[in-house]
Parts: C-alpha cells; structure tokens; sequence
C-alpha cells in the first residue's frame, strides 16, 4: 500500500520536474497528505468516497497568494498522483491561534511549522 509520504514525496518529483517556477515556491512550504477520519467523512448514498486523501499545504505569509494563484496547477498534479483536492494553509496562523492543540497532538508537524515560519526567504 502506498503511505501518505509516498504520495507527497511522489507530488513533489512530479512538481520538482515538470513545473520548476512553482517548485521553487513549494519547496519553502510544508507539504503532507492529509487522509481524513472516517468520521469526518460525508457519506451520500449516491456518492460514497470511503477513502478521500487530499494534499495539504502549509505556507508561511509571504507566500500564501503565490501559492494559491497556482491551486490549478497543483490541482491537476494532485489528481494524478491519485488525491482528491488541494488545500493550502496559512503556517502563520496555525502557529499564533491560542486554541490549536497541534503542538500536543502533532510536535513533529508542529516544529516543521514552526521552522517554516521563523525562516527568511
């Protein structure tokens, strides 16, 4: 079975190779597939996705807009690779809300973040 870190190792080559521009932006952010609980999925009797995973990518400030203004592109990749959507999160916001549990939950997620945001261009 191909892991979630697989996936986001094979987005990544293929973004790496192909579009080097949006590369050179995706390589400053955090970038990790996300397979939701099952509780948290929506389940229609039409259309039951039992095992949705979409991409989640962490950017600090600065480059949220340049990120977001490449969601087709990403996209696309994404639906190659085999994921449902792109999701793009702001690394600035997560770290400052005061009601976030990341750092008990994920503290590896959390200090990738947070060297994310401490860096310089």
């Amino acid at each position: 079975m191909i892991t979630e870190e697989d996936l986001a190792q094979q987005f990544s080559v293929i973004i790496e190779h192909a579009h080097p521009r949006v590369w050179a932006l995706l390589r400053q952010c955090y970038v990790k597939v996300i397979n939701p609980k099952p509780y948290l999925i929506r389940a229609n009797i039409k259309t039951c996705i039992c095992h949705t995973r979409y991409i989640g990518i962490y950017c600090p400030d600065r480059l949220m807009n340049a990120i977001v203004a490449e969601k087709n592109l990403l996209r696309e990749v994404a639906e190659y690779v085999g994921l449902v959507e792109v999701v793009c999160l702001n690394a600035n916001n997560l770290m400052r809300d005061p009601l976030s549990n990341l750092k008990e939950t994920y503290p590896r997620l959390w200090l990738d973040l947070l060297w994310l945001v401490t860096q310089k261009e």
